[in-house]
């Protein structure tokens, strides 16, 4: 007989302002993870580029090991288990091949095993009009398969960073079975300013998901800026923890019953209908839920 999903949670979210010593930001990682642990957190979350946040190819290569010999992994599975918590490591860089790394995200159990990894399928290629410049894929593969896990509070959907902006992602995994989706981040100070806490309520009201976003945050020391405000949201929008810019840990109670209150208050999720454009193509892909 399955178990069935525990009611409450607690949640912790580390903010962190990650740089280019890997042993450092992991010393720096662990210390917050341990202290949001000690505050209660039943599950964690770190942000995007826990480890390393590296603009220069050489220096991002010079860096980076495959999975099986990178010290994040080893020190945060163990960290898992130390303390007994699911804990979501927002991403490492992981080498996957000669010249190309891969932006994953991983999930560990309370035993320290690696519950899921995904990699991040959209690629944030972009040029701001602030003059900044960002071409993720040229040094990171990405990913190609969406990641549902189950825990014992129910399903999480597994995401990063510029996945945010695809919303197709996020209906496809609450439709799967999501009842909470971590969307680690690293986003630009501007970009944040003005979509951050817009796009990360909408995925949660699209989807009736509890939304965990932890975030880096402040000036790097590769002199990039991130936006911070790492947010946990409510199915139904609500923020109900929210950093600012500096290193910090969030938590928050989370209510499991919320998720099936939003969703049946909204049932969007069971309502897609097939559609044309005016030419007659179809762009619904999705049958109608019954």
């Amino acid at each position: 007989m399955e178990k069935p999903a525990e009611k409450l949670m607690r949640v912790g979210l580390v903010q962190m302002r990650t740089g280019r010593d890997v042993a450092r930001n992991i010393e720096d990682a662990c210390l917050m993870i341990s202290q949001a642990a000690a505050e209660g957190a039943q599950f964690v979350s770190t942000p995007e580029t826990t480890h390393l946040m590296e603009m220069s190819s050489k220096l991002l290569f010079e860096a980076t090991v495959a999975q099986e010999d990178d010290a994040g992994v080893a020190a945060f599975s163990a960290l898992a288990a130390k303390l007994g918590i699911w804990l979501n490591i927002g991403s490492l860089a992981i080498r996957v091949a000669q010249d190309k790394v891969a932006n994953r995200s991983f999930l560990f159990t309370p035993d320290g095993s690696i519950a899921a990894t995904y990699d991040k399928i959209h690629m944030f290629d972009v040029d701001l009009p602030d003059g900044e410049r960002y071409r993720e894929s040229k040094n990171y593969r990405p990913g190609s398969t969406a990641v549902l896990v189950e825990t014992p509070w129910g399903g999480l959907g597994m995401t990063i960073c510029y996945d945010l902006r695809f919303p197709d992602l996020y209906r496809q995994l609450a439709q799967s079975g999501a009842s909470f989706i971590t969307i680690p981040s690293a986003f630009t100070k501007n970009t944040g300013e003005a979509h951050w806490h817009l796009l990360l309520q909408a995925r949660a009201i699209e989807t009736g998901c509890y939304i965990f976003a932890a975030a880096q945050g402040g000036k790097h020391e590769n002199g990039r800026e991130t936006y911070g405000h790492s947010l946990i949201i409510s199915p139904w929008g609500k923020i109900l923890a929210e950093g600012k810019t500096k290193p910090c840990i969030l938590t928050a109670e989370i209510d499991i019953a919320l998720v099936s209150q939003s969703r049946a208050r909204i049932p969007s999720l069971s309502h897609d209908r097939l559609f044309d454009i005016t030419d007659g193509t179809v762009l619904g892909t999705q049958k109608a839920v019954s």
